[in-house]
């Protein structure tokens, strides 16, 4: 494996290429290896791992010792998968707990000495178009306003899309607003505790992003919102709402990503997410005991975002990071403007 493989020159054989895209949240470590086919892409390998980087972070300033253990275990699995598959390009990336923490240098030092990874720490800006770039194909052609959202660990992205959708070169143009809140569900959680959760200190936790939120919501005010307006969101947040919904008696990304929320249906599961306890919540399939204390810091997110701009539809995504990095570059490559018969 290059050490730098998001600086490696484009191949000269698109159709046989391999692609990796890693994504390090504060939470999270999930990597994808696909290669190109005829309508995108066509995943060959996958990983995810709840690492907590980004435990204790927002306390210390700083990434623990065990977190960094374990996140550098983690990529060692994903340098062994990329090598298994002879991934040719990829890029790797590094998000909030990267940009946050005091020796998030020395950190990105350690990967490259212990598993041999380049991590590239990007900014939230570049995170926030990453998104779009992997998500904006859900979005309803006919409205001509939606709003793009990623829940993330120690970070949220917001993007405000005008415009039907159009093709992959477009996708820039689209974006009229966006930004990045300095909070997650991590972040969140730690702050107003994450395991026994009350209504109180759920609204408190509300009323905390919402006031975050009210800039960004200012600056949309005048955008046009048809009758097609829609919420979009990416993060293990609305991906356990739709699990819940759907009763799911184990998570399944095929009919949760694409999946039609109306409002009321979100409140519903939110409702029965507030009631449960921390070991209903645990012993849920679409939640589990590693995630159980952090999606009602989540959900306390995606309401602040529901109430700041009301949508009678919300649409999940199971996409994300990954997802744009693989199709930007792809397309950098013109993977599906050369030889386009002879992908799988």
């Amino acid at each position: 494996m290059p050490q730098r493989p998001h600086h490696q020159a484009p191949s000269r054989r698109p159709e046989t290429s391999t692609y990796a895209a890693l994504d390090l949240g504060t939470n999270n470590c999930r990597l994808l290896v696909a290669r190109p086919s005829s309508d995108g892409f066509r995943v060959v390998d996958a990983f995810s791992r709840i690492v907590r980087l980004g435990e204790g972070l927002g306390a210390s300033g700083r990434l623990k010792e065990a977190a960094i253990g374990r996140t550098i275990e983690a990529l060692k699995v994903c340098r062994s998968k990329m090598e298994a598959r002879g991934v040719g390009r990829a890029r790797l990336i590094a998000t909030e707990a990267c940009r946050a923490a005091a020796n998030g240098g020395e950190f990105i030092a350690r990967v490259r000495e212990e598993a041999d990874l380049e991590l590239e720490i990007v900014d939230r800006e570049t995170e926030a178009h990453l998104a779009v770039a992997g998500c904006a194909a859900l979005a309803d052609s006919r409205a001509s306003g939606v709003l793009l959202f990623d829940i993330g660990g120690g970070s949220s992205e917001l993007v405000w899309l005008d415009g039907p959708a159009g093709r992959r070169g477009e996708l820039r143009d689209r974006v009229r607003f966006w930004t990045s809140l300095p909070v997650g569900v991590v972040t969140l959680a730690e702050r107003h505790g994450g395991v026994e959760v009350s209504r109180e200190s759920f609204e408190r936790m509300v009323i905390e992003v919402e006031d975050m939120l009210s800039q960004f919501a200012a600056d949309v005010a005048g955008s046009e919102r048809c009758d097609k307006f829609h919420l979009l969101g990416t993060s293990g947040t609305v991906t356990t709402i739709a699990g819940v919904h759907l009763r799911l008696p184990r998570y399944d990304r095929r009919q949760v990503d694409g999946l039609w929320m109306h409002d009321a249906d979100v409140e519903t599961v939110m409702d029965q997410l507030l009631d449960m306890s921390f070991d209903q919540r645990a012993a849920n399939p679409c939640i589990g005991s590693e995630r159980a204390d952090l999606v009602l810091a989540g959900c306390a997110i995606l309401e602040a975002i529901r109430r700041a701009f009301p949508a009678d539809r919300l649409r999940i995504a199971d996409r994300g990071l990954r997802e744009g990095i693989l199709m930007e570059l792809m397309s950098a490559d013109g993977v599906w403007t050369s030889r386009r018969g002879r992908y799988a």
